[in-house]
């Protein structure tokens, strides 16, 4: 118990310690407030939304702000607020899952490439360079045209457009790693090399991985809000952002509110993301200033 105790203490100490480091400057701070803001929405959706996102109200159709829907209505007379704060939820549940399912397999594919070599490591590396050769949009809808407009057909696309990254960091930092005296004492002590993996190489190699999950959710939001607005991801009437904005096109003449509402959540999100992304990096590793080379855009 007291080991427990000991342990939560300190991730608290760590946690309260990289908030420090990531508000430590304005973009950092905005970063915060606009993360805190999307997440607030996905976890209280039910509380803040004012109506059903899905309940129609044709009689209120294409209204502008007003106290009873203080940022309009769309066609059907849905309250734009509270399909905007739903909307976070799909994005969201789209993104974060595709993010730790790519860090997973990439994370998978670079430790077995960088730590095995030899011929393991160029057929991964060739399978990898030539799944980064497609722009991940393209890839996208490639793949979907195969499997079908869902949003778990969406998760799992943009998942796999993004392993390479994730696979490409992991070998890297493996190469690396295994070169380090404590390897070797390690396995002159006869340590196998599940343990060395398990114990040594993994640790220190998944933390640059979380780093570009977070500069990549906002990629995973654009690229999902943009296959619903080809109608090849979340299928309506869910409200997506990118349906919000597919169903507003129709009716941008009559009332601009529905092509401005979802279009000012995905900028604030993708915005607030990318700050906090790359705050996080400066803050636990200034090595990898770089890292947005290696992000699918």
């Amino acid at each position: 118990m007291t080991t427990l105790v000991r342990a939560a203490k300190d991730t608290g100490r760590a946690s309260v310690n990289v908030t420090r480091g990531v508000a430590a400057n304005w973009s950092g701070v905005l970063a915060l407030v606009l993360v805190g803001l999307v997440l607030l929405a996905v976890a209280f959706a039910p509380l803040l939304a004012p109506y059903d996102p899905l309940a129609q109200d044709v009689a209120a159709r294409l209204q502008g702000p007003s106290v009873h829907h203080l940022l309009g209505t769309d066609s059907l007379g849905r309250d734009l607020l509270s399909r905007a704060i739903y909307g976070a939820r799909i994005e969201m549940s789209v993104a974060i899952p595709a993010g730790l399912i790519a860090l997973v397999l990439g994370l998978t594919i670079g430790v077995v490439a960088g730590y095995v070599g030899g011929a393991t490591d160029r057929v991964l590396v060739v399978l990898m360079d030539s799944m980064q050769a497609f722009p991940a949009v393209i890839l996208a809808l490639a793949l979907l045209s195969l499997l079908g407009p869902s949003q778990r057909n969406v998760v799992l696309v943009v998942a796999v457009g993004f392993t390479p990254a994730y696979a490409r960091m992991a070998r890297a930092s493996v190469f690396v790693v295994r070169e380090q005296p404590y390897i070797e004492a390690e396995r002159s002590l006869g340590a196998g090399n599940l343990r060395i993996l398990g114990m040594h190489v993994v640790p220190n190699v998944i933390a640059p991985l979380f780093i570009l999950m977070a500069i990549n959710v906002p990629v995973a939001v654009t690229i999902a809000s943009g296959l619903s607005f080809l109608g090849l991801g979340v299928p309506p009437p869910q409200p997506s952002w990118g349906v919000m904005l597919s169903e507003a096109f129709d009716h941008v003449w009559d009332s601009p509110w529905p092509l401005l509402v979802p279009a000012f959540a995905l900028v604030l999100t993708t915005l607030g993301f990318t700050l906090l992304g790359e705050s996080l990096r400066d803050h636990l590793d200034p090595r990898l200033s770089g890292v947005r080379g290696v992000t699918r855009g």
